[in-house]
């Protein structure tokens, strides 16, 4: 039986965030400010010093200490939570790898913003997709709602015994972060029926003394443990399948586990695209379909792990794939289509095609989306950065 939500409220994402880590009872933020990721761990401070949560709040000298910070508290059987964007995840990347390598399920929330030079505080993804190499599961928010949500489900993905690796959970700079919209928020009984206290196997114990991060040797077990990381990676698949329907049976709603499907079910082309980016091409599928263009979107919920087996099942038969990033690897095309390729390679025959756009904020319009539908409807195999100005 599905609950009944106790009461609604008008939140930013930001607001969203901070109240889902709240009610996943984390015992330990570590905050360092940047734009435009700040208003969480500022709402998140207020809620500890008017003691609405019984956490540990510290703040720290930089991105780097913050994860720092949230790794040694993690690793002491606390419940642990940090936030940060785009350069400030940068500073972070060291931290990143010794948190997943050590298999440590911390869940922190991106903001995500794009990279300099030059100076750009606006929404893109290139922050969090340089991050991709790290060990840590990656989950796209479209809307504050799925941001609230996303933190409590992450808790429970991440400290999966079969997982066991850290989670980080993305929301779209000032679209989601600092816009407000209608937000359900679950009672605490029922979360906490849904999500258990934390229990770490492996925690710092003075009875039970034991060595974190040796030194080994290259016959030593390195390689072996890089490998179970990518298995666990790939466990993590199953686990977040069965997380979100048992979110969805607790809560009523359904995200539908590693992917979204819209209007899919008999689409000859399909779009895929992340973010809130994808609100909008949902609202041009739509458009489209009016106009009798048999035509879908794939929202890729889930980048890490990356859900090949959803993407070759969802395009399975399709006359065509267009791939939107809002990110860019240079050299060659966006990150997601790379990725959609090489799930697709040597199992289809549907043409792919890739197109960067929105970087630096830009808007992605309705006619962005209706002219990347044109190229996929083609046949168009090409890379393609949409809404250049000035450029042949």
């Amino acid at each position: 039986m599905q609950a009944i939500q106790k009461y609604n409220a008008i939140l930013t994402g930001n607001e969203s965030v901070a109240v889902g880590v709240k009610l996943a009872r984390v015992g330990f933020v570590s905050a360092y400010p940047i734009t435009p990721q700040t208003t969480i761990v500022e709402k998140l401070a207020e809620m500890v010093a008017n003691n609405e949560i019984d956490a540990r709040y510290v703040e720290v000298e930089s991105e780097h200490s913050a994860m720092a910070a949230t790794f040694a508290s993690e690793l002491a059987g606390v419940r642990s939570y940090t936030a940060t964007s785009s350069h400030g995840l940068l500073y972070m990347h060291e931290m990143l790898h010794w948190t997943a390598g050590m298999r440590l399920p911390v869940v922190m929330s991106i903001v995500n913003r794009a990279i300099g030079p030059p100076w750009n505080i606006w929404s893109e993804q290139t922050d969090s997709m340089n991050q991709r190499e790290t060990g840590w599961m990656q989950v796209y928010c479209e809307s504050n709602q799925e941001a609230l949500d996303s933190i409590i489900m992450g808790y429970k993905i991440a400290e999966n015994r079969d997982v066991m690796l850290p989670l980080m959970s993305m929301e779209d700079a000032f679209t989601l972060s600092h816009t407000t919209e209608p937000v359900s928020i679950p009672d605490q009984a029922e979360v906490d029926d849904f999500l258990p206290r934390f229990d770490l196997d492996f925690k710092i114990d003075p009875e039970r003394p034991m060595g974190y991060g040796s030194y080994v040797p290259p016959e030593g077990p390195f390689m072996e443990l890089k490998h179970d990381m990518m298995e666990s990676m790939r466990n993590a698949r199953k686990t977040i399948r069965k997380v979100t329907e048992e979110f969805s049976e607790a809560f009523g709603r359904n995200y539908s586990g590693l992917i979204e499907r819209y209007r899919m079910d008999d689409a000859e082309y399909a779009l895929i695209a992340s973010g809130a980016l994808a609100s909008t091409g949902k609202y041009v599928v739509s458009r489209l379909r009016e106009r009798g263009k048999k035509v879908g979107l794939i929202r890729l919920r889930f980048f890490r792990p990356f859900p090949d087996e959803e993407i070759l099942s969802a395009t399975k038969g399709l006359r065509g794939v267009g791939v939107i990033d809002r990110s860019v690897t240079f050299g060659s095309s966006g990150a997601t289509a790379i990725e959609v390729r090489a799930a697709l390679y040597g199992k289809s025959e549907t043409p792919v095609a890739g197109f960067v756009a929105g970087l630096g904020g830009r808007d992605v319009r309705i006619e962005d989306f209706e002219e990347i539908y044109s190229h996929v409807e083609s046949g168009d195999t090409g890379n393609y950065y949409i809404n250049l100005k000035g450029v042949n």
